[in-house]
């Protein structure tokens, strides 16, 4: 197998606050990634050094080969969504691609042609000449999907991908990461929504406290636990098994 990406005893603080605490895992080509774990464990600040958005680490990144610190060139070959995308608002969506197609240095016409297809699939192609500031949440989300992946990368990263978007279009992007998959592609997803992960997923890994807890195939994972479900398995890891207190405890608030 080829290795596509490696972090190798990563760290990072933020002032005093150590967010990631020795993070070392590969990921090998055309593998879907499952990364999960609570708000404030580490997943996005772990994306954001790979993508070159956050310096200042302790460790090695390595992508295609290739030690990322002070280099650039390899974002062109790696596709990026995050949960909120900033775009320039006062665009359309016809010059948000052009945008993106310089960027890239695809050419203007073909990447027009290409996105408006793309878009299609989402049903917003329609929204093409439309200013993105008037674009609700789940179409500037599909929007982003678009232009994240416009670029053909050999690696895609997503970062909680699917907020706003509606249960159709969610099925059909569980499809498009299937089929990138049988493409070659390299997938590294995090999210919370359990659900979304244990389908799509080659390998799982579960970050608790800045620190890999779980590291391996979904049925390695699955094999060591009698409750077989990958929120069981979370909630294990993480130490968390309060839901049901706290939900009694919200409804008494709501109800008194």
């Amino acid at each position: 197998m080829t290795e596509v990406l490696r972090l190798d005893h990563v760290s990072k603080s933020f002032g005093n606050k150590e967010v990631l605490k020795d993070i070392t895992f590969s990921v090998n080509k055309g593998e879907i990634i499952g990364y999960i774990g609570s708000n404030g464990a580490g997943k996005s600040t772990t994306i954001k050094i790979i993508l070159g958005l956050v310096d200042d680490y302790q460790g090695d990144v390595y992508v295609l080969g290739e030690n990322i610190r002070g280099q650039y060139e390899y974002k062109r070959r790696i596709g990026y969504v995050p949960e909120v995308s900033d775009m320039y608002d006062n665009l359309t969506a016809y010059e948000y691609l052009s945008f993106i197609a310089m960027l890239y240095g695809i050419e203007e016409d073909k990447a027009v042609a290409k996105g408006k297809e793309m878009m299609s699939v989402f049903g917003i192609e329609g929204a093409i000449h439309g200013r993105i500031h008037t674009f609700s949440k789940g179409m500037r989300q599909k929007l982003s999907l678009v232009t994240g992946m416009l670029h053909n990368p050999e690696i895609l990263f997503l970062d909680e991908p699917l907020g706003g978007i509606d249960a159709n279009s969610v099925l059909v992007f569980r499809e498009i990461l299937k089929k990138l998959k049988e493409e070659g592609k390299t997938i590294f997803y995090s999210s919370h929504i359990l659900e979304v992960v244990e389908k799509l997923s080659d390998r799982i890994l579960v970050i608790n406290e800045g620190k890999i807890v779980v590291d391996g195939t979904m049925a390695d994972v699955m094999s060591k636990q009698t409750d077989a479900s990958l929120e069981s398995i979370f909630n294990e890891v993480t130490g968390f098994h309060d839901h049901e207190v706290l939900a009694q405890k919200y409804i008494d608030a709501f109800l008194s």
